[in-house]
């Protein structure tokens, strides 16, 4: 069944060219993260995430919910598909805190391939508003931050100067490009798995103008783009219901 575009389109408030290029991808993306959250709580409600076109549209536009990595840009890149862009789906090993990255598959991001090579991602969290391009040696300054990619052999490794102004790895990748069924294993693992941290406790966050709103189980984040941050301490699940219904137009049935 072919995508409804323009449902997509209203979902994420976009009304933008829709022509093939860096600038709508640039705009697209943008949207995208400012509108659909990254969340996990279909994991915490026992739902089934269905790595399926038709599955995710349901969710993401229908019902207006967010998700991971895997059904967040599994879905936009069924949009830019159907906007006429080249995309692939990478498989992306996330840096650990302690050193290190973790299992192939553990994240996805995307190829879009124009006159030059985006890493497009709306399924990150807190990392890059806006594409970056592959083949830039240098730093990307988006912000109070910059971003950069380093060759690892046969990988890229992303990397980010965040507000301190220290680099730290993000994620690493291959350009093979895969397809849903390649994730599948590793997205049962991270709906399932205590060692997974998606299973630990609720995360739903999201770009805004300023910097980023989230709420991690009863504490509402607000983040700035310079790096300034207020904690707000939630008093209970009636109080969580009401914050995430307001600041990211969710209500879980």
């Amino acid at each position: 069944m072919p995508l409804d575009v323009n449902g997509y389109l209203n979902r994420i408030g976009y009304e933008g060219p829709l022509e093939p290029s860096a600038h709508t991808l640039r705009d697209l993306q943008v949207a995208h993260l400012r509108t659909v959250p990254f969340e996990n709580l279909s994991i915490h409600s026992h739902e089934p995430i269905v790595l399926e076109d038709s599955s995710l549209f349901d969710k993401v536009v229908r019902r207006r919910r967010g998700g991971f990595c895997y059904e967040l840009n599994g879905l936009f890149a069924a949009l830019l598909r159907s906007l006429g862009f080249q995309v692939e789906m990478l498989a992306a090993s996330v840096a650990r805190p302690t050193g290190g990255f973790g299992n192939e598959f553990d994240h996805m991001t995307l190829l879009v391939t124009l006159d030059q090579r985006w890493i497009a991602d709306v399924g990150f969290g807190d990392s890059f508003i806006e594409p970056l391009l592959l083949d830039e040696p240098g730093e990307q300054t988006q912000g109070a931050r910059a971003y950069k990619f380093m060759l690892d052999g046969d990988h890229k490794i992303l990397l980010q100067r965040n507000f301190d102004g220290a680099w730290a790895p993000q994620y690493r990748f291959t350009l093979t490009p895969h397809a849903y069924a390649d994730y599948e294993a590793m997205c049962l693992y991270q709906q399932t798995s205590p060692e997974s941290h998606f299973t630990k406790a609720r995360i739903c966050t999201r770009a805004t103008i300023t910097g980023r709103v989230t709420l991690s189980e009863l504490r509402l984040i607000t983040t700035l783009n310079a790096g300034e941050r207020a904690e707000e301490e939630l008093a209970d699940e009636n109080e969580y219901t009401a914050a995430l219904h307001k600041h990211f137009g969710i209500v879980m049935s």
